[in-house]
């Protein structure tokens, strides 16, 4: 019989860990990640193959005498259409003090088994990728061993497929680390979305192409490298827009609530980057368009009597909020632990997914096994090391100690 780690190193291993959550989703100013598929040369302790659904798998084990019987399941962000499907390798390394480190390489060397998936898809891929990722347990089990715990994290998109995952199949997962996600309802995220984009056009008229729920094609191929750069960007750093751009952040509280640039200016860029992937996107695989804000107030700028009045209204379609309600939404009903971690001043996915889904989860009964950590920063899962490895070190004091180890231990696929 193994002994568990200690607290001082499941403190170690969380730090590594909850970094590589936290960080795979950083990209640079003014873009959003360039998200290569083209995969580097497959490690050797590391293998591929193809999941009933079409999707790219890869398993990664530490020698045999160091797994400690667990594994790792990692579920990626959002990537756009427009990309090839596959393995998001920019979201398989971080920033290391010398250089990227990939992922599968820390988590092995921690003593975990690791296993990801592309999806079969990109774009909105929330309940195919809760679908692979129970299909990846048993891939799991059946080309290295049964794991004596099933551990699940993911970030943004992610963080609402393993909060999705860790509710709806509590036999498969052992506990879930859900970062910066939109677990607390994704109506509101569609909204954050869509809010943006209609406040956007009142203050700036016509300088986006199309209208909030309607993205002409060619904006997807030209917008990392022309549109946002010689058309948007110009306008948005140019002092003589300050106020504008002020009192567009402030109305639809994208904090820092300031023309400030780059903060501003990234926090504007990143808000409509979603609008322009994702919107057809999600029509398509909602069914219609799910964006409504015909009763919304607005307020925060200096005439909102003007703005309510001339702002844009839309109405989503019911098809698509049926859809939502059926299959998106987070019930806060768990069997099994959940941490959440979230920026308070998180422009992407807010941080009002927090006192959302707190409150299913207490008008569900399911306090013990959910707790929430947060952090007071700017950004899009920008967290330091202490609270992650804080949120991590929560779930695993939360998690059953398993008392023995799987007694077939394979480190390359049976035949």
């Amino acid at each position: 019989m193994r002994q568990r780690a200690s607290i001082l190193a499941a403190g170690i291993v969380a730090l590594a860990l909850l970094i590589l959550f936290a960080g795979v989703i950083k990209g640079p100013a003014y873009s959003q990640p360039a998200f290569e598929v083209q995969a580097p040369p497959t490690p050797d302790n590391c293998w591929k193959g193809t999941q009933q659904s079409g999707s790219e798998y890869m398993i990664c084990m530490p020698d045999e005498d160091q797994w400690n019987g667990d594994v790792v399941l990692y579920a990626h962000g959002y990537v756009p259409i427009t990309e090839p499907v596959g393995i998001p390798w920019t979201q398989m390394e971080i920033s290391g003090p010398f250089g990227p480190i990939a992922v599968n390489d820390l988590v092995t060397a921690l003593g975990y088994g690791f296993a990801t998936t592309s999806y079969p898809m990109n774009g909105l891929a929330v309940l195919p990728g809760v679908v692979d990722l129970v299909d990846l347990v048993d891939i799991f089990t059946e080309e290295v061993a049964p794991p004596a715990r099933v551990l699940l994290g993911g970030v943004s998109e992610g963080g609402l497929i393993t909060t999705l995952a860790v509710e709806q199949h509590p036999a498969v997962f052992d506990g879930g680390l859900a970062l910066c996600g939109p677990y607390g309802g994704f109506h509101e995220q569609v909204d954050h979305f869509g809010d943006f984009r209609v406040v956007f056009d009142y203050f700036f008229p016509g300088l986006m192409p199309g209208d909030p729920i309607t993205i002409p094609a060619w904006l997807m191929d030209d917008w990392p490298t022309t549109y946002f750069t010689n058309t948007i960007l110009p306008v948005i750093e140019d002092p003589a827009n300050a106020l504008s751009v002020t009192e567009l952040l402030v109305v639809t509280g994208a904090a820092p609530y300031a023309f400030d640039p780059p903060t501003s200016t990234i926090t504007i860029e990143k808000l409509l980057w979603y609008n322009v992937y994702a919107t057809e996107d999600a029509k398509l695989k909602l069914g219609d368009q799910p964006f409504s804000n015909t009763t919304r107030i607005y307020s925060g700028s200096s005439n909102d009597a003007a703005l309510n009045a001339e702002v844009a209204r839309i109405a989503a379609d019911q098809v698509a909020l049926d859809e939502i309600e059926a299959y998106y939404q987070t019930t806060g009903r768990l069997s099994r632990p959940l941490v959440t971690l979230h920026t308070t001043d998180d422009f992407v996915v807010p941080y009002l997914h927090a006192p959302l889904y707190q409150e299913k989860v207490t008008q569900a009964g399911s306090n013990a096994y959910y707790r929430h950590f947060v952090t007071d920063v700017h950004g899009h899962c920008t967290f330091d090391a202490f609270e992650v490895v804080q949120a991590f070190q929560a779930l695993e004091d939360m998690l059953p100690r398993p008392v023995f180890l799987p007694l077939v231990i394979r480190t390359t696929p049976s035949d």
